[in-house]
């Protein structure tokens, strides 16, 4: 092997291990006796700091590893601090929906056209930040109303809440036929179980 090759060799062991490697175990992998496996890590370690690199190799009691130089601390936390792209899950899509479709709109009401608890789904569209709130309702308890945020439609690549898709006429009276149908079923059920 040539040097470049022994060096990408090294490299791709010390990045994918991700913890210190023993200089004996490298030059097993990349068939060198250890001492040269050891000038030549030294080498790397002397470029990479000449060359103003954001890796580094540390030595540490016979063994190399690759990490990350200090120097870039602050960029790698400003890069954990920012948001993460997010996995909306079906039921937090369909709470959504109902939140953008029905807005504003309390949790009670998104809980009444869902059937179900929607606690944690509307939660996680707050944190999301895709969602938030907008007001309360004047009624007993004055809950909170919901609404869709700035980020909802970035997201969504929407210029306004206009551009929302709207349902055709016949899907909306599929949906009630659908409804209606579960419905009598479960009634259907209960009658059974009394």
């Amino acid at each position: 092997m040539n040097l470049s090759t022994l060096e990408a060799s090294i490299e791709a062991i010390l990045f994918s291990m991700g913890e210190a490697v023993d200089s004996e175990r490298i030059a097993v992998a990349i068939e060198q006796d250890a001492e040269t496996t050891r000038r030549i890590i030294r080498n790397m370690m002397d470029r990479y700091e000449a060359e103003n690199r954001g890796i580094m190799i540390i030595e540490m009691d016979g063994s190399f590893q690759m990490c990350t130089k200090p120097d870039y601390f602050d960029c790698l936390k400003k890069l954990i601090h920012l948001p993460k792209k997010h996995m909306l899950t079906e039921v937090m899509l369909e709470t959504l929906s109902i939140i953008a479709y029905k807005q504003p709109i309390t949790r009670g009401e998104i809980e009444a056209i869902r059937g179900v608890s929607s606690d944690h789904a509307i939660n996680r569209l707050i944190e999301f930040r895709l969602i938030e709130e907008k007001g309360r309702l004047n009624a007993p308890g004055r809950p909170i109303q919901f609404g869709t945020t700035q980020e909802f439609l970035r997201s969504f690549g929407l210029q306004s809440l206009d551009d929302l898709p709207v349902i055709r006429p016949e899907k909306v009276e599929d949906f009630k036929l659908e409804a209606e149908k579960e419905y009598d079923d479960q009634q259907m059920e209960l009658n059974l179980q009394v």
